[in-house]
This record gives structure tokens, C-alpha cells and sequence, in this order.
């Protein structure tokens, strides 16, 4: 949990192909994400709500900009500070990761030059606290498409990898 130091969270939903999306944004930057309920965000975050649509609206615009296919790169600011350590350095390392592409576990971690193992790395994954734009979706086992904790599991993965062209379209997505 954070220390509420007279810091502030603003929530905001987006609705996307996967299922509602919330989002909560420090006055620093998206703080936390996911298909979590706004509740659970809340009480992870322990800080003061505020309902400023304009603090969120700027993260509400790239992921629906994301979702319709016409955004590759989120400039909305991260706040770093539910991170640190190896975590911090893999989910920095994450987040440059390119749109349409992918990475192992194994990749990710020689990319954060953290020593963490590669089933380590899918521990930080399963918790990242803000999927998408810090896209652990892009991260793959080296014989398949690994786990994710997300929505609906491995198959809101496969959907976002789709959506990003990493992975072909099956008869199924069409």
C-alpha cells in the first residue's frame, strides 16, 4: 500500500473489447489499471479519491485510442511507486517493449539485466499493476503463449496479441 502523503487517486472505466478496464491516476500518472473492480484498486492504493476527469482523461483516450486500433504508443506518465527493486527494473524494461511484438520471459529479464529467473518473471507479470500500457500481454514463454492473469486469462492475451498483429487472426476471430 501507498502512504497517503496528501496524494490523491482519480478512477476512471473504459469500456474495451476485453471487458471494463479501470484505471486510477495519481497528480504523478496511471498508478494502477486493470479488470479488477474499482474497489479493489482503491483499497490497494490507500489514497484519497477525487473525481477529476480531467486527471484521467488523457489515459481514457490513448487505451480507447489503443482498442481501436489507432494508437501504438502510450505517452500517458506512469507512476513508478507501487514498484521497486528487480520489479521496478523488469516492468521499466516491459514498458519499452514495441507494440506487435513479443518477448520471453527469459528475453525480459536479460533486458532489465535484473538477475531475476525466468519463472520469476511470471511472478511480476501475474502482479504487474498496470497491464497494457505496461503490456506484460507481450511477454511469452518460449513454447507458446505462457499465462495471464487478466480478464479472461490466456484468452484476453491472445486477443491483444491479435490486436497488435503479433499474432494471426483464427477462423474463430473472424
Amino acid at each position: 500500500m501507498m502512504a497517503a502523503q496528501g496524494q490523491t487517486v482519480a478512477f476512471a472505466e473504459v469500456a474495451t473489447p476485453v471487458g471494463p478496464f479501470e484505471l486510477a491516476v495519481t497528480e504523478i500518472g496511471l498508478v494502477a489499471s486493470g479488470w479488477a473492480s474499482r474497489g479493489r484498486l482503491a483499497d490497494r492504493l490507500d489514497l484519497a479519491e477525487v473525481h477529476d476527469a480531467d486527471r484521467t482523461a488523457l489515459a481514457v483516450a490513448e487505451l480507447n485510442a489503443y482498442f481501436a486500433g489507432e494508437l501504438k504508443v502510450f505517452m500517458t506518465p506512469v507512476d513508478w511507486r507501487l514498484m521497486s527493486g528487480s520489479r521496478l527494473r523488469v516492468l521499466r524494461a516491459l514498458h519499452e517493449v514495441p507494440y506487435g511484438t513479443a518477448v520471453t520471459y527469459g528475453e525480459l529479464a536479460a533486458r532489465s539485466g535484473s538477475n531475476v529467473p525466468a519463472r520469476g518473471i511470471g511472478s511480476i507479470m501475474g502482479s504487474n499493476p498496470i497491464p497494457i500500457i505496461v503490456p506484460c500481454h507481450r511477454v511469452v514463454a518460449g513454447n507458446g503463449l505462457g499465462g495471464f492473469s487478466g480478464g479472461e486469462g490466456v484468452e484476453t492475451k491472445r486477443w491483444l496479441l491479435t490486436h497488435e498483429g503479433y499474432l494471426q487472426p483464427t477462423l474463430l476471430d473472424l
